[in-house]
């Protein structure tokens, strides 16, 4: 009696043909997605997923003109989680045993090539290979902290850059200005200088007032400075340095002949720290050239060109930057006995 009502009812037999359909449809779906790879397991983990929406969030409200359109950096509020911070176990952390301590360079610069090529060789688009490469700093940025290292210099805008596409230069404006407020308290907590060099004059505004107060804030702080180049070239900093010169003799308080190595270095923008010829260069994404960087400061500087992307370049590709670091000789010119 039951069975002769169920199979008469047309509702039902409706439901149990819609949720066959159900079933063989997820069956064909599971069948379509492909399992990740061991390389985007390891990369895309949930942490890392969290990290970048969280910094493309960041980046899509920087472009609104009602946000913080008129605001200061805020430096007095806490975040409620640090990106970039020296833990008390990273402190105990010791130097690797690949490294010798009395060997360590004290200034290391690097030209952070290959976000682009990044993001394109995984069909992305470029400002997602920016993004990596910001994640890819912060952790150098902890190595040099952790390790002893008194100055890094990157190359994160040179003046070059200018012909690139407007939509990608205002992202890579937006976020450096977004990564200094995010990461401005952790940097500064734990005694972070941080100075930026270059061409200002053809920056934002918004990031202008950003840079300004994050440089006042953190002059005083010694374990590491962070020098970001942006607008930079070399060629514009020996220019600018001729210029000031000139201006020196000009107003009478130098003569002509008073001008020597001392006096330049002096009008450079490196002038910002005590020590400002970088000991090692590290380039990263195969590219064997300086690229208009500090070309005064590099005159016997070590160049180590590594391979990876920028975005790929971590702990261990610095590691064998500084173990090549340390096997050299460095002569300054002479000659050893």
């Amino acid at each position: 009696m039951e069975l002769r009502k169920f199979q008469s009812s047309p509702l039902l037999i409706q439901l149990l043909l819609l949720s066959l359909e159900l079933i063989d449809s997820l069956k064909m779906l599971s069948l379509r997605v492909r399992p990740p790879t061991s390389f985007d397991f390891r990369r895309f983990n949930a942490g890392y997923l969290e990290r970048q929406w969280r910094l493309s969030r960041d980046c899509f409200l920087s472009f609104s003109p009602k946000v913080e359109e008129n605001r200061g950096v805020r430096f007095g509020v806490k975040s409620s989680k640090s990106e970039v911070s020296f833990t008390a176990a990273e402190e105990e952390e010791t130097l690797p045993e690949e490294l010798q301590p009395e060997l360590m360079p004290k200034h290391v610069a690097i030209i952070m090539d290959g976000n682009g090529r990044w993001a394109k060789n995984r069909g992305l688009q470029p400002w997602d290979g920016h993004r990596a490469g910001v994640e890819a700093l912060k952790e150098i940025v902890k190595l040099c902290g952790k390790w002893g290292i008194q100055v890094l210099t990157v190359f994160a805008f040179s003046t070059d850059n200018w012909i690139r596409p407007r939509i990608e230069i205002d992202f890579l404006f937006s976020l450096f200005e977004r990564s200094l407020k995010s990461e401005f308290q952790n940097l500064a907590e734990n005694n972070v200088r941080i100075s930026i060099i270059g061409d200002s004059s053809k920056l934002p505004k918004s990031l202008l007032r950003v840079i300004n107060e994050i440089e006042e804030v953190t002059k005083n702080n010694t374990r590491l400075q962070l020098i970001v180049a942006v607008g930079y070239s070399g060629k514009y900093d020996v220019l600018q340095a001729c210029r000031g010169i000139a201006q020196r003799v000009k107003d009478g308080e130098i003569e002509v002949e008073e001008i020597d190595e001392r006096l330049i270095e002096e009008e450079l923008e490196t002038n910002c720290t005590e020590f400002p010829y970088p000991d090692l260069l590290i380039r990263t994404s195969g590219e064997l050239r300086v690229s208009n960087f500090l070309l005064w400061q590099l005159a016997y500087t070590e160049l180590f060109f590594a391979q990876e992307l920028w975005p790929d370049f971590g702990r261990s590709g610095f590691i064998e930057a500084l173990t090549s670091f340390q096997q050299r000789q460095r002569r300054f010119g002479g000659r050893k006995s």
